[in-house]
């Protein structure tokens, strides 16, 4: 299959083998030169598939991380570690997210579970891997602390910290809870952020010691305008919520932001998923750079192509 110079947002995109790339509400981990891009995966028995790239425009399918036939295995916090419902049929696996834990030596995937049949487990699920491209085992779901958990996202920090951030409370609330040092559960709940203001697909990231949190409104499969908050540390205080984008944010929703380390710096982009609810399957990718003012308010603007020029 001829090599791409660029991916045309909103289009299809392929995989190297010339599939269809699924790898929605999924996250990158950039290890060993290369970049590892995991998102949700629909078809057949799978949950969740993993591809690898080199430039962020040209992806080879790596192997289904996530399947209903999965390994499972036990750890210390209680979990449902069903894989598929009672009739055999597949569970809601949405919105995986994967970082790399360096005390431990593994790759760890947090997602949003539910049964299958209705939302109301909203519980969040933990997946653990030895290397980027392997098939994950699954330790089961639960609900921290005994919130609901529904969208979400992991965030890495300088220092090694990891946070899980997700909607609770019928997704009226969005809660920030920082990790165990093996990243394998919650050891507290930091902040209930936003109460009542319905924010979910949340996505994290710093620039210059301020951090920032994306998150849309909930419309179901319909877009909305995204909004933004900043922060001076993840556990401390956040600010109100502000416009970016357009009014539906140029139909999207987002998924992750993306750091890219150049000669010339870092370079941030939206990467996001442009629903289809009528035909989950034919959702598409947007991903938009990110530009900042000097006073660092961040800036996004639509392109018809993504090309990071690696």
């Amino acid at each position: 299959m001829k090599k791409n110079t660029e991916l045309i947002n909103g289009n299809v995109w392929y995989d190297t083998d010339g599939n269809v790339l699924h790898a929605h509400g999924g996250h990158m981990l950039f290890w060993q030169g290369e970049w590892y891009w995991y998102g949700e995966n629909r078809t057949e028995n799978r949950y969740v598939s993993v591809y690898r790239s080199g430039d962020l425009v040209n992806w080879t399918f790596c192997r289904h991380a996530l399947t209903t036939d999965s390994p499972t295995a036990e750890y210390r916090v209680k979990t449902d570690r069903k894989l598929r419902t009672a009739d055999g049929g597949k569970i809601n696996v949405e919105r995986p997210k994967v970082i790399y834990n360096e005390k431990t030596k593994q790759f760890v995937m947090w997602m949003h579970v539910e049964n299958g049949k209705d939302y109301h487990d909203a519980a969040c699920a933990v997946a653990v891997c030895d290397r980027p491209d392997g098939e994950f085992t699954y330790l089961g779901c639960f609900n921290p602390f005994g919130y609901m958990s529904r969208d979400c996202t992991l965030f890495q920090d300088g220092d090694g910290t990891a946070y899980f951030i997700s909607a609770s409370r019928d997704n009226a609330d969005l809660h920030v809870y920082r990790l165990t040092e093996d990243y394998l559960s919650v050891e507290c709940l930091v902040h209930k952020l936003w109460q009542g203001e319905y924010r979910e697909a949340p996505a994290v990231m710093e620039r210059n010691g301020k951090y920032y949190m994306f998150s849309s409104y909930c419309t179901g499969w319909a877009p909305n305008q995204c909004r933004y908050a900043t922060a001076d540390a993840v556990e401390g205080r956040w600010s109100m919520l502000a416009d970016i984008g357009d009014a539906v944010t140029y139909r999207t929703q987002p998924a992750f932001i993306l750091p890219v380390k150049k000669e010339t710096g870092i370079d941030y982009y939206y990467v996001s998923d442009r629903w289809n609810g009528k035909d989950y399957n034919d959702s598409r990718y947007v991903i938009l750079p990110l530009s900042f003012t000097p006073d660092g308010r961040p800036v996004m603007e639509y392109r018809d192509e993504f090309c990071p020029g690696l």
